[in-house]
């Protein structure tokens, strides 16, 4: 068994850091559209109609269903509610 110690959980399952920096990002993405439905109040068919799209994908959405998501869909998404996206680029320690 390793003792091995790792920043995210991405970057213990997932097979390569840029597929775990991906993930980071969506994972990111996902929570905070989340908390904006929750934030406003909205049901998921006003946020549907909000994001641009179905109601099961936002219900996908909710449940988490990360695997479902591209980054240029949740950035869309994210930009119709009126959310501001920001990236940061660091050199990895």
């Amino acid at each position: 068994m390793s003792n091995e110690r790792f920043a995210s959980v991405w970057d213990a399952i997932e097979d390569t850091p840029a597929e775990a920096e991906n993930m980071k990002l969506r994972a990111t993405l996902m929570m905070a559209l989340k908390d904006h439905i929750d934030r406003t109040g909205l049901n998921q068919s006003q946020a549907a109609k909000l994001f641009g799209v179905t109601q099961p994908r936002v219900s996908d959405l909710m449940r988490g269903k990360i695997s479902l998501f591209g980054l240029d869909a949740l950035v869309n998404m994210a930009a119709a509610a009126g959310l501001h996206v920001e990236m940061r680029v660091m050199v990895a320690a």
